[in-house]
């Protein structure tokens, strides 16, 4: 069973997945014009500065509603899957990574144009959206709307349990016990418990915690991986300069590594790009349907944000200061490698507990995000009253994975995980005419025109 999912994995993380992304993301590109380079300024302002709509239907902020995908998103892969990008495919794969996270941009915005655009009101008066809604009403080609829809939302459902849940929860639990040495189980039952005061109150509860901790934990980590890129300052041009050669002519053998190709370095840098930023995957839009909106463009463009702050800003902060420090090629891997990275210029073991702690909180915050997500996949398979069973068992799976290795079902999760693409780019080429005509209709209008249609 573990080959037989080795291989399959292998086979969805491959090159079809990398050119279904990619064509998606610049065939998008090319129909909104550039959307994500032109309008970024302007959803910049929105994210940070602009008021919340208080007369549009939703159930959180705007703010609320990007901290709560930032959270989701913002999780150990833009730690441990930046470092195991460099050793997978050199310093070129963080160019591959910029690269995933700008097409992700205006992937991502027109899943926040579909996922409001298409939202319903459910029996307990809640936003639902995302691509089992845009798929079921928008794909009008007999039941194949409704199949890709039920296809989604499947894997989402498992995929829920297991990339955004047991594998957070058995880093959560490594990252404590190895620095204070509590036990695995005792991690696994505090998480569930400080986790559960969140997911059981839905919605409005996770977008108050994230909208209050998120910002505290990006500018933190932030903050960090700044004054560690000013103590090696003098290595940031090479450190650029790797990345650009790697890119377009591959890293030569030396210096401790065995030498990467630009294959290597593409393969490397776009999978995880997917995988921090979640571009192309469906669930921004689920996210964005739950604000407090009357403008599908207007929401999109806050939610087309977070791909930029994750992937743009957070993982090339990481990735530099793993160049920067010179400990890429020192044979370390994962958390290890970070560790080693920041402790150049943190003093004492300052280092293995910032890692430690930065660990913790994203995969957490990852764990409040995916518990929404996978209640309303939930949901839309089983009805309202499968909600609550289904935050109860998903509390349970963070005790169970903080002490149990569970390698078939992760495989399993993670073959799902990247299964949700595929339903929801067919979603997004099929309907890109309405985020076309979302989009005309929204910059053609008077600032604080009302939309026609709504």
């Amino acid at each position: 069973m573990n080959e037989v999912l080795g291989s399959l994995r292998g086979a969805v993380w491959g090159t079809p997945l990398i050119l279904l992304l990619a064509g998606t993301g610049l065939y998008l590109t090319i129909l909104l014009r550039g959307l994500q380079f032109r309008r970024l300024p302007h959803a910049l302002s929105l994210a940070l500065f602009q008021r919340d709509e208080p007369s549009g239907a939703g159930d959180i902020s705007h703010f609320q509603a990007l901290m709560t995908a930032l959270g989701a998103t913002v999780g150990t892969a833009n730690i441990v899957g930046v470092a195991v990008a460099l050793t997978a495919g050199g310093p070129g794969a963080l160019f591959w990574m910029w690269v995933a996270g700008f097409v992700g941009m205006v992937t991502k915005y027109s899943e926040a144009v579909l996922g409001v655009r298409f939202r319903e009101t459910d029996p307990r008066g809640e936003q639902c959206g995302g691509p089992m809604y845009y798929l079921e009403n928008g794909v009008r080609w007999g039941r194949l709307g409704r199949s890709l829809g039920l296809v989604f939302a499947l894997f989402a459902a498992i995929a829920a349990f297991g990339v955004g849940n047991g594998l957070q929860s058995q880093a959560i639990a490594e990252a404590v016990s190895n620095v204070i040495g509590l036990p695995r189980l005792g991690v696994g039952i505090v998480t569930a418990v400080v986790a559960g005061a969140v997911i059981l109150g839905g919605i409005r509860s996770i977008g108050r915690f994230a909208g209050a901790v998120i910002p505290v934990m990006l500018v933190g980590y932030i903050g960090v991986a700044v004054w560690v890129l000013i103590q090696h300052a003098d290595a940031v041009p090479g450190a650029f300069g790797a990345i650009f050669e790697g890119a377009f002519r591959g890293t030569a053998a030396g210096g401790g590594v065995a030498g990467y190709t630009i294959g290597q370095a593409l393969r490397g840098g776009f999978a995880r790009g997917l995988v921090s930023s979640e571009s192309g995957l469906g669930t921004g839009g689920i996210a964005a349907a739950a604000a407090r909106t009357r403008e599908p463009v207007r929401q999109a463009l806050i939610s087309m944000t977070q791909t930029f702050i994750d992937t743009i800003v957070v993982c090339t902060l990481t990735g530099l200061v793993l160049l920067t420090s010179g400990v890429w090629t020192s044979g370390a891997e994962g958390a290890t490698l970070a560790q080693l990275a920041f402790s150049t210029s943190l003093p004492g073991s300052v280092g293995n507990w910032f890692i430690a702690i930065s660990l913790t909180c994203f995969a957490f915050t990852t764990i409040l995000g995916w518990a929404y997500y996978g209640e309303r996949n939930i949901q839309y398979l089983a009805g309202s009253r499968a909600v609550v069973p289904y935050r109860l068992a998903f509390l349970a799976a963070i005790v169970l994975s903080s002490t149990v290795q569970w390698d078939v079902a992760w495989m399993v999760s993670e073959v799902m995980y990247v299964l949700m693409a595929f339903p929801n780019l067919i979603g997004l080429v099929v309907l890109s005419g309405i985020v076309v005509r979302e989009t005309r209709s929204y910059f053609n209008r008077s600032p604080g025109q009302p939309s026609k249609r709504r």
